[in-house]
């Protein structure tokens, strides 16, 4: 799938530059989970263990994307290999991964630049926020890109690395949040 690409006018780049990403409020959760519903390809999420979800706004508060977190897959042989654990290790340190589990700029807003924008304040702030929920932060984001319908490109243009195909034919792409995950 090719991706044409364009510049944003100097509107939309001053819109873009407005965003902000803030944790999702309990009472928004019914609408968070409506339009995925509605948008997103994969639909409502049931997501398990530790979760975090966040909405990006407008300046004036309007809902420009949706993100959501959760626990990381427990078994995914690309990703024990890029991380070098043992056995043990990865027993003790799975909680340290998060799955951005959904991603999705609603259908109105998808502005060259704001998705990686919206990934990038996302990720600035989501160690501290898991650390003030759960008491731990976190080492490592995980996600699954779907390479029919997508190219990863909002993860690629914040430095995610690819590690390969799943058996389900996704690819795994990671970050690392902290310089010092690998052996420690």
């Amino acid at each position: 799938m090719k991706t044409q690409y364009r510049t944003p006018s100097e509107r939309e780049q001053k819109l873009v530059e407005q965003i902000r990403v803030r944790p999702l409020r309990a009472k928004e959760r019914p609408r968070f989970m409506r339009l995925l519903a509605k948008y997103h390809y994969l639909g409502r999420l049931q997501p398990v263990g530790e979760q975090m979800f966040y909405v990006a706004v407008t300046a004036n508060g309007g809902w420009v994307a949706l993100l959501a977190f959760a626990a990381a897959a427990k078994h995914l042989k690309a990703r024990e290999r890029w991380i070098g654990w043992t056995p043990a290790q990865k027993r003790k340190r799975l909680s340290l991964i998060a799955n951005n589990v959904r991603y999705l700029i609603l259908p109105r807003g998808n502005i060259p630049n704001m998705g990686s924008r919206i990934l990038r304040l996302t990720t600035d702030r989501i160690s501290e926020d898991w650390q003030q929920q759960y008491g731990h932060p976190l080492a490592v984001l995980e996600t699954f890109v779907d390479p029919e319908r997508f190219q990863g490109t909002v993860y690629r243009a914040n430095g995610w690395v690819e590690l390969g195909a799943t058996s389900g034919l996704s690819s795994p792409i990671l970050q690392g949040l902290s310089p010092s995950i690998r052996n420690r």
